[in-house]
């Protein structure tokens, strides 16, 4: 019967794959425009847009932007295991978390202090400050290999990083407030 059923998959025929393989990109495509709509990922495009004073970026869209965080199982693969991060990361990694910072300044209308102590090979600390609060406090390791295996785990991750912080900031107001 398992004989079969191999059978049965290799001759389907090409016409129903090619439909298949369409309805996926769809459904990619409309995951991906759900993605890129979180306020996270679009206070991050907001910041990489910033970055780009002589407009080099402007034909680009926000998809092409976002790739530099986004890395494939191979591509991921082809990095070195141990390594010092180049100063390209360490921007995309600042950039990722002050995107989490004014995201949270703007759900909260706290002001929100971004602070990164990094070692020359890549091992250090992250932390988002409100007034005394620590809102986010990151253990930073591997950073030379900083990337998401999708547009969907790298929303995924800052809107959860936002959504704890706006929880914090909500449940200690006073701390989070204090000499503002």
């Amino acid at each position: 019967m398992s004989e079969q059923t191999t059978l049965d998959i290799a001759t389907e025929p090409a016409s129903d794959q090619a439909s298949d393989q369409a309805s996926d990109q769809a459904s990619d495509q409309a995951s991906d425009q759900a993605d890129l709509a979180a306020p996270f990922v679009q206070e991050l495009i907001k910041q990489l847009r910033a970055q780009d004073m002589n407009g080099t970026w402007d034909n680009q869209s926000d998809l092409q932007l976002l790739k530099p965080f986004i890395y494939t199982a191979e591509e991921r693969r082809a990095l070195p295991i141990l390594g010092d991060p180049d100063p390209e990361t360490l921007w995309r990694l600042e950039l990722f978390y002050n995107a989490i910072a004014v995201a949270i300044e703007r759900e909260t209308g706290q002001m929100v202090s971004p602070m990164m102590k990094m070692s020359h090979e890549g091992f250090g600390r992250m932390v988002l400050l409100a007034g005394r609060l620590v809102v986010v406090n990151k253990q930073l390791r591997d950073v030379h290999r900083f990337g998401f295996s999708s547009l969907a785990k790298l929303s995924e991750a800052g809107t959860k990083f936002l959504n704890e912080a706006v929880t914090m900031i909500r449940t200690y107001p006073d701390v989070a407030q204090y000499g503002a």
